[in-house]
Formats: structure tokens, C-alpha cells, sequence
């Protein structure tokens, strides 16, 4: 093998997930910041397995595009608070956001939380750099 090759093949490696880390990531507590009008807000959550997800029925094809719109935000609403909870009863010492919390807090903050939870932030940063 070329010296080209074998920094390839480690760089390959590297960037792989195994199994092992992936499922391990449904116990771990992560922990992120947003900035929120010029201050930091701190929150964890943890990522969660199929059983843990909310259920819902599924969408009537003869929904109005709002309609499904509305039940799309509430679904993703109610997953990111099921990862914020997950987290806050695994450690609940660190940068808690409850149920209470999440109502109350304004709409933008929890679309930038949700947002970064799920990467699309970052996503959108490398798809339209600035």
C-alpha cells in the first residue's frame, strides 16, 4: 500500500461509527448551548430508541397541508422534549428543561434548541455557507 492509501483507509475508519458507540448513545447524556438574544442557554438531552418515541397516529392523507404541518411540529415537539427529559432524569443535576419549562419557553428558543438537537442547524451552515 501506498502511504496515500493507508491515510485513506485510516481516515475511513475513523469517521465509521460501530455499533457499540451508536447504541451507547441512547445512554449518554449530551449536553449543548444555543445563544439566545446575546446569552447562552445550556441543555441536555439524550438520543432515544424506537419504544421511547412518541406515538401518534398516522397523518389522514386528506389532511390540509396545514393540518399536517401543525401535527409535523407537534410530533417534533414532543420527541425533543422526550430527549430533554430522558437526559434530565439521567442527570438531574445538569441543565435541566422540563416539561414545564418547554411550554413556556418562546417559540424561537425551542425551535433553536430542536434545531440543534437534531443537526440541521450545522446542516444548513454546510449546505449555505455564508
Amino acid at each position: 500500500m501506498t502511504e496515500e492509501e493507508i491515510k485513506e483507509e485510516e481516515v475511513e475508519t475513523t469517521d465509521m461509527w460501530s455499533m457499540d458507540d451508536l447504541i451507547a448513545l441512547t445512554d449518554e447524556v449530551q449536553q449543548g448551548k444555543v445563544e439566545f438574544r446575546g446569552k447562552l442557554v445550556s441543555y441536555q438531552f439524550c438520543e432515544l430508541v424506537e419504544k421511547e418515541e412518541p406515538k401518534f397516529k398516522p397523518v389522514p392523507d386528506t389532511a390540509t397541508e396545514e393540518s399536517k404541518m401543525a401535527m409535523y411540529t407537534e410530533i417534533g415537539s414532543k420527541r425533543i422534549l422526550k430527549m430533554l427529559e430522558k437526559a434530565n432524569e439521567k442527570n438531574p443535576e445538569g441543565p435541566c428543561i422540563t416539561k414545564d419549562h418547554w411550554s413556556l419557553l418562546p417559540t424561537t428558543l425551542r425551535y433553536q434548541i430542536s434545531n440543534d438537537i437534531m443537526g440541521i442547524e450545522q446542516e444548513s451552515r454546510e449546505n449555505f455557507p455564508l
